[in-house]
């Protein structure tokens, strides 16, 4: 796969002052203190690239959904605080992303500086994408050059994703490249067997991409609550579980298509748990029990894939070239319903030999948990959960497609 826009790495760079809009959506504890910093720690290369050339480094970023104007449990300011430990170099931080604070910040960084700018969800207008507020913060930047590097974000049409492109000229970074490259690759172009394990809770939210593995993907493996929503459509009883109403005409379709492709073999294709873990309370403590997939009663939750069907996925994975999983298997918050997803991510991080693509969102959260924030056994960890969605499925990324074009 050709990555089709100019990169960092293809543009004069020296002494520039450089936009950089960043994904710092991070999670955060009661403290305030950033439980989870992979998408911090991700956005390093490109800025020490920047550095490099002597830039004067400014980014953009967003954090939570933040109801009321500077709701300070949204503040980046932590985030400046892990970012100067990263790059082991200080890191300003200003409390507006535009205005003539933002313009005195600036003007007294040096060059090889970096400064980090206040969460642009505090203002309405980067949501609406609107044109004026995308044009005050390059004005008040002095920006020379906007890169986008949140790939998280590039799904969506906001003002420092889509409009800012207006204001100044605008490549990519190097991550938001790897992660546009390294999904299209595994859709496109896989080592085979590719596997496709697919969960979460809404089959509404990952159609597009179910489609997409039903005419690409060796073999589909289905859990968590989705699961549930497939074994209703199939006609078992799912007790007190969470089933997702109204897909019963999409399930039938994806089972058309899937028995057009493999018409002696579909449920081989698309793998239901033959077994579950229940429980009743969804509570830390609450007792696992494994049942047939057809044993569910009437009280009772599935929280996460059983024994056997664990043990299938397991093998099925070990074999494969390619693993693209989105979505836990089960309830992971809870440990007791965490045992399908930490296999799954044993198996994978054991079998180098397989090139395996983490989803973004809860996948990327667990699979950092397990593996104490260390993506090495993982082939990529990817830090977009809904971009990562709608790249598997084929759709346009706004916050891509009004880059500048590389060369043909």
């Amino acid at each position: 796969m050709t990555f089709t826009k100019l990169t960092i790495r293809d543009v004069p760079l020296e002494g520039k002052t450089v936009l950089v809009r960043a994904d710092y959506n991070v999670p955060l504890n009661k403290d305030g203190t950033i439980r989870d910093d992979l998408r911090v720690r991700a956005s390093i290369p490109t800025i020490e690239y920047l550095l490099k050339n002597r830039c004067k480094v400014v980014i953009v970023s967003h954090l939570g959904r933040p109801t009321t104007a500077k709701e300070p449990e949204f503040s980046l300011e932590p985030v400046a605080i892990r970012l100067a430990e990263l790059l082991d170099q200080p890191v300003s931080f200003v409390e507006n992303c535009y205005g003539d604070a933002v313009k005195q910040a600036v003007k007294k960084a040096t060059l090889g500086s970096v400064t980090l700018l206040q969460n642009v969800r505090y203002y309405a207008e980067e949501e609406a994408n609107d044109e004026l507020f995308a044009k005050k913060i390059v004005q008040s930047v002095g920006a020379k050059l906007f890169v986008q590097d949140g790939f998280g974000v590039v799904h969506r049409a906001h003002a420092t994703t889509d409009a800012i492109t207006h204001y100044a000229p605008s490549v990519s970074g190097l991550l938001l490249e790897r992660e546009y490259k390294t999904i299209t690759d595994a859709m496109e172009n896989p080592k085979r067997p590719l596997v496709a394990v697919m969960g979460g809770a809404k089959v509404s939210d990952k159609i597009g991409v179910i489609e997409q593995f039903v005419g690409k993907a060796d073999t589909i493996l289905v859990g968590g609550a989705m699961a549930n929503t497939f074994l209703d459509y199939k006609g078992l009883e799912m007790g007190a579980s969470m089933v997702e109403a109204g897909q019963q005409d999409i399930i039938r379709a994806l089972y058309e298509a899937a028995t057009a492709k493999r018409p002696a073999g579909v449920d081989e294709f698309i793998v239901l748990p033959q077994d579950v873990a229940i429980g009743v309370n969804v509570t830390e403590g609450d007792r696992r029990e494994v049942v047939m997939s057809n044993r569910v009663g009437a009280s009772e939750r599935v929280l996460d894939i059983g024994d056997k069907t664990i043990e299938q996925f397991v093998k099925i994975v070990e074999k494969a070239g390619t693993v693209i999983w989105n979505g836990t298997l089960g309830y992971a918050e809870l440990p007791e319903f965490a045992h399908g997803s930490a296999r799954l991510a044993l198996a994978l991080a054991t079998n180098p030999g397989v090139t395996s693509i983490i989803g973004g969102g809860d996948t990327a959260d667990f699979v950092n948990h397990w593996a104490g924030d260390n993506e090495a056994p993982f082939t990529h960890v990817s830090t977009g959960g809904g971009a990562s969605l709608e790249l598997m499925a084929g759709n346009i990324l706004p916050g891509v497609s009004c880059l500048l074009d590389a060369p043909r």
